[in-house]
């Protein structure tokens, strides 16, 4: 850690969250402080609530002693809002600072209806969903959103989204800070917003394949989108727009909801497979009709999703080539196995066996919970990282 004799009462939190200092002796050891001001930072945690005492850990000295009281992070002191964005459906729940979701639901929500009246929706589900957990507005420390488009970071705007008109540029934070203090009456929250297979990507690495140093998430759905994370962090770009597979040109003269002709998405996407079922008579107007009807077994359906698959695994051996991943996710109304049979045909056909000798090629495992998952282990990393326990702490007064 460098600067040792620094070390701040929010990086011992981290250390104590992350396991790599449980006891106070280990905290000293790792950060090099003495006993007095490792006793001085933790007393700021637990007076804000943050750490709590768990039971004794083995007694390190051949002499017996007592053993040392091991420290944990209170995850029971606050919760989090989350909520999941698609084209005309949406799904929101409280979680625990662990991730655990205590209270959830799902309906439909259109982001065509626009910014100010989507979010204000939002705001009243979250406020249901608060007293069916049992919690007060107040415990709430901050909101996670995932949406359908590209996110810049810094101002948690969508920047020119090709399937969210009216959302380009638009104040979201404030928006839904605003929806949630009208509905509950507590103070606003800090609230974060990024964009959907970001979220997906990031809860599912994390849950599922935290040792994995490149993950990649590919969402198949109304659109077509990837979240990256690498070492831990999910990769943005330098303005939110990497993993816009969808719109990567793959020859076809097809036209995209973007303006454009030819897209990956105008071809192979949940939206495009509908659109050519319905061509030939078969009910279908989305990407959760293409879900029904391949968990029905319907035999077209499941040839196109096999044809929407090899599509995309064209594109996914030169993404598989360039990052190198270790686990190659596939999410989204079109992950079942007629999609991956495609995806597998072509990306193993592409690819070089040097890039694809250690991938594992799966499907997603929290399935339509991932979204929630990822805005609120988003929440919980920016909240209680070393430099924003400081400031938090400073403005608790402790």
């Amino acid at each position: 850690m460098a600067g040792r004799t620094q070390a701040s009462a929010g990086e011992l939190l981290e250390l104590v969250r992350s396991g790599r200092a449980t006891t106070r002796g280990a905290l000293q050891q790792v950060t090099g402080l003495s006993r007095a001001t490792v006793g001085q930072r933790l007393d700021r945690l637990f007076r804000a609530g943050w750490l709590r005492e768990g039971a004794g850990g083995p007694v390190d000295s051949p002499l017996g002693g007592r053993p040392s009281i091991t420290l944990e992070f209170d995850d029971e002191h606050a919760v989090v809002l989350a909520a999941d964005l698609d084209t005309r459906h949406a799904r929101a729940a409280v979680l625990s600072l662990t991730g655990e979701i205590l209270a959830e639901h799902s309906g439909t929500l259109v982001v065509e209806d626009g910014p100010d009246a989507v979010l204000g929706d939002l705001g009243h589900w979250f406020a249901e969903l608060l007293e069916k957990a049992g919690h007060r507005a107040d415990e709430v420390c901050g909101i996670g959103l995932a949406v359908p488009g590209p996110v810049d970071n810094d101002t948690g705007r969508v920047v020119q989204p090709p399937i969210m008109p009216g959302w380009d540029g638009y104040d979201i934070r404030g928006r839904l800070a605003r929806a949630f203090t009208e509905h509950t009456g507590a103070a606003p929250v800090p609230v974060l917003v990024d964009n959907d297979a970001n979220l997906m990507a990031y809860g599912e690495q994390r849950t599922g394949h935290p040792d994995c140093s490149a993950f990649v998430l590919v969402k198949v759905s109304t659109g077509i989108g990837a979240g990256v994370v690498v070492d831990g962090s999910v990769y943005r770009g330098i303005d939110g727009g990497a993993g816009d597979l969808g719109h990567i040109r793959v020859g076809a003269e097809a036209l995209c909801r973007c303006g454009s002709y030819g897209c990956l998405a105008a071809v192979a996407s949940g939206g495009a497979v509908a659109r050519r079922l319905a061509e030939t008579g078969v009910p279908a107007a989305s990407g959760s009709d293409v879900r029904d009807l391949l968990a029905a077994g319907h035999p077209e359906a499941a040839a196109l999703a096999r044809e929407a698959g090899r599509a995309v695994g064209d594109v996914l051996a030169t993404v598989v080539t360039l990052l190198n991943p270790g686990v190659l996710m596939i999410a989204g109304d079109l992950a079942g196995t007629p999609f991956l049979t495609g995806v597998r045909e072509l990306l193993y056909q592409r690819a070089l066996p040097r890039s694809t000798a250690h991938l594992e090629v799966v499907t997603s495992r929290l399935g339509e919970r991932a979204g929630l998952v990822g805005a609120g282990a988003l929440v919980v990393e920016y909240l209680y990282a070393p430099e924003r326990v400081e400031e938090r702490l400073l403005a608790l007064g402790v």
